[in-house]
């Protein structure tokens, strides 16, 4: 049986029932949970992705970023049209969670990452490569979930008889259950699999891990979805009334400008300019939709700063120390708190904060709610500036292009005095650096140790440098990393100052042998205790152990009299900080942001839904999805546009541009008259069938007469 045929049956086809619940509920409940853990998963290690694997900067990782969720809110006006005016729901939701689970199996292919095409930090050398199938997995998943986001809850309404609409009404609230489900567990579960290590021959972030699984979900999702074929009730494509509305506005529009003359009367509204083809009742309902989307126009820049949770925020919790005691939070699980204050907010505000408000006799309108929504998330990103701020002050100097940032470490048993030309001669003790790093801003420099000969030193302009020195004057100059370590990890090198050489081990993995006055190469560790196992070539080891927080860099020194019985004796130099300022500190931003989205989306939805006509209630969805689209374009327009030098500032010029949205709402809002939608159509129905009586009349004459035109011209 096809769907054409199970869509004549609808009305008395009955699906087998559990509680009063249709069964198949069961299986697009299943089906949404999947889906949103698939999506969300995905989307909260991302922009890490695109930072740390495939190496893009801040600007670019946020700006590929919001393109993609642009897309995912573009594509669900293709996917309405599909399923309303060719395949229908079922059909459509298969086909494009197909084109879905590619798209994530591309994803996950295109991490996976080994020594055949990498370098020894585990950097991917064919690049190309991996960009090109991570933008094609994209694609290809911003096409399935964008196309079968309006289909599903649909879908689902469908299923229930019309003596059903309790049932109907509960199940739209598990469905929106199961999609925060979804999200809350997806965005704790997959930063924790991108956070471990895996790999044949490197060992890196399990990105491949962080996205199959979510893959896997994708695919599970789509089988559960086609298990309950034989119990879904199915709609017959009964065309788009999207498509309608589209074709009576340009109508309107052509008509208009084709009737400019003073000969024809002037009408009430240029919607009344499509009388000629479409019905009032249309016309009428059209301009209730074209009246709430003026009101739309400003609402994309709310969602320019919502979406940011998932790329700067997360970027910004990378420098910030997420060990909250018997647990460690990655900066990528950060988002979680979002969805765990939607579910308590939620009921907070229905049950106490808008009756308090009613008591106080304040006329809290829709619109009044969405104006303050809008500024409490502007409010959340003026925090966000200031948190950025004390974050910045934490953060290492580094030397501009001009400039060399140097320090000496003595590799003598003995102190050893420093001579530079210009400067004052200093002492550096055995066996430990000269202390903060000194700016210089030329190229060469005379240096004398301990008062010998003066020689000719090159600095490294743009780099953080350490001159190693002895007595017997400068024996190498070592360049340092010039960037906080990535992901909140830990940068360790080793100087031998031993007589012998050394062999370092961490975790079971060798770091090498280190001869004597020579530097090892950085070694990336994580948060937490680090232990060091260094032994000779006789045999003799000893274990030394470090607490490592994030983000911090260091270099120990092995002495000439080190004692490899203990390991006591080592000399541990920070030449990073670690990250300093907690990532709880971020859940006022986060609170804030929340409180908006609260007051913006749930009241935007449901002022959407009443102010729409009856049978264009999913033509405002479409228009509400679209804003969030527009939205992320803004975003990549600044962040790839934008030439502010401090985040904060960026912060604050996005808190300024929805604080100015918002004044110019509140204006248009004020002069916004609430409607009726069933009164208004009402009204036009009353005489529908005498408007289509007399437009046939008026086409049959236009037909006649244009017959005899031609019969004239033969």
């Amino acid at each position: 049986m096809d769907d054409k045929e199970q869509g004549s049956e609808k009305k008395s086809k009955k699906s087998a029932e559990c509680c009063g619940y249709p069964i198949s509920i069961f299986f697009i409940v299943v089906n949404e949970f999947c889906e949103r853990f698939s999506y969300y998963g995905m989307r909260a290690v991302l922009v890490l992705y695109f930072r740390y694997f495939l190496r893009w900067d801040d600007d670019l990782a946020t700006t590929i970023y919001h393109t993609f969720v642009a897309l995912c809110y573009l594509t669900p006006i293709l996917g309405a049209i599909i399923a309303d005016s060719w395949l229908g729901k079922f059909k459509t939701i298969v086909y494009l969670s197909i084109v879905y689970c590619i798209g994530q199996v591309v994803m996950a292919v295109s991490s996976i990452n080994d020594i055949t095409d990498s370098d020894r930090d585990g950097n991917p050398d064919n690049l190309t490569l991996h960009i090109v199938l991570s933008m094609l997995g994209l694609m290809l998943i911003a096409l399935g979930t964008g196309g079968i986001k309006p289909c599903v809850a649909a879908f689902g309404g469908d299923q229930f008889q019309d003596h059903q609409e309790k049932q109907r009404s509960t199940f739209f609230s598990i469905f929106y259950l199961s999609i925060n489900a979804g999200s809350l567990l997806s965005t704790l579960i997959t930063p924790i699999l991108r956070a471990q290590t895996c790999g044949i021959h490197t060992q890196q972030k399990c990105y491949p891990l962080a996205f199959g699984v979510p893959a896997a979900l994708m695919v599970v999702a789509l089988i559960v979805f086609i298990l309950g074929r034989g119990m879904y009730v199915m709609d017959t494509p009964k065309g788009n009334i999207l498509l309608e509305v589209v074709k009576c506005i340009g109508f309107a529009v052509k008509n208009r400008f084709k009737k400019r003359g003073s000969q024809y009367p002037k009408r009430e509204h240029w919607m009344d300019w499509a009388e000629e083809k479409y019905d009032k009742l249309l016309i009428a309902q059209v301009k209730m939709v074209l009246k709430v989307l003026f009101l739309y126009i400003p609402l994309p820049m709310f969602w320019a700063l919502f979406d940011q949770q998932g790329s700067r925020w997360t970027l910004q919790a990378t420098t910030m120390n997420g060990d909250f005691g018997g647990f460690l939070i990655q900066p990528d699980q950060m988002q979680i708190v979002n969805p765990i204050l939607i579910v308590i907010m939620v009921p907070i505000m229905d049950n106490l904060v808008y009756p308090l408000i009613k008591m106080c006799h304040i006329n809290f309108t829709p619109l009044r709610r969405i104006t303050v929504g809008m500024l409490m998330a502007a409010l959340a990103f003026v925090a966000a500036a200031l948190l950025q701020l004390q974050i910045d002050d934490t953060l290492p100097k580094f030397p501009s292009r001009s400039q060399a940032h140097v320090r000496f470490l003595n590799l003598d048993v003995v102190g050893q005095s420093v001579s530079v030309e210009g400067r004052e001669t200093f002492n550096v003790s055995s066996f430990q650096t000269s202390g903060d790093y000194m700016t210089f801003e030329n190229l060469e420099y005379s240096v004398s140790i301990g008062g010998g000969y003066a020689v000719e030193t090159r600095f490294w302009f743009g780099r953080r440098q350490t001159v190693l020195i002895s007595s017997a004057g400068i024996k190498d100059i070592i360049l340092e990393t010039t960037e906080k370590p990535e992901q909140g990890a830990n940068d360790i090198k080793f100087v031998n100052g031993f007589h012998s050489a050394l062999n370092i081990s961490t975790n079971s993995e060798s770091l090498g042998t280190i001869s004597p006055l020579e530097v090892s190469a950085y070694t990336s560790l994580p948060q937490g205790k680090a232990n060091f196992t260094i032994a000779n070539e006789e045999g003799q080891k000893c274990d030394y152990i470090m607490t490592l927080g994030f983000g911090s860099s260091y270099t120990i020194v092995i002495p000439s009299n080190f004692d490899l019985s203990n390991c006591d004796n080592l000399n541990n130099i920070e030449d990073i900080k670690p990250n300093t300022v907690h990532m709880a500190w971020q859940i006022i931003q986060y609170f804030l942001l929340t409180c908006g989205e609260v007051m913006f989306s749930v009241t935007g939805l449901d002022f959407s839904y009443a102010q729409a006509p009856s049978n264009m209630k999913s033509v405002l969805q479409a228009g509400w999805l679209l804003t969030v689209a527009v939205g992320n374009i803004i975003v990549l327009i600044v962040a790839e546009a934008g030439t502010l030098p401090d985040q904060w500032a960026e912060y604050i010029l996005f808190a300024s541009l929805l604080v100015a949205v918002s004044i110019v709402f509140s204006i248009m809002a004020y002069f916004y008259t609430y409607m009726d939608p069933e009164e208004i159509e009402s009204k036009f129905k009353e005489h529908e069938p005498e408007d289509k009586h007399k437009k046939h009349i008026e086409m049959v004459k236009r037909d006649s007469v244009s017959s005899e035109l031609k019969q004239t011209k033969i």
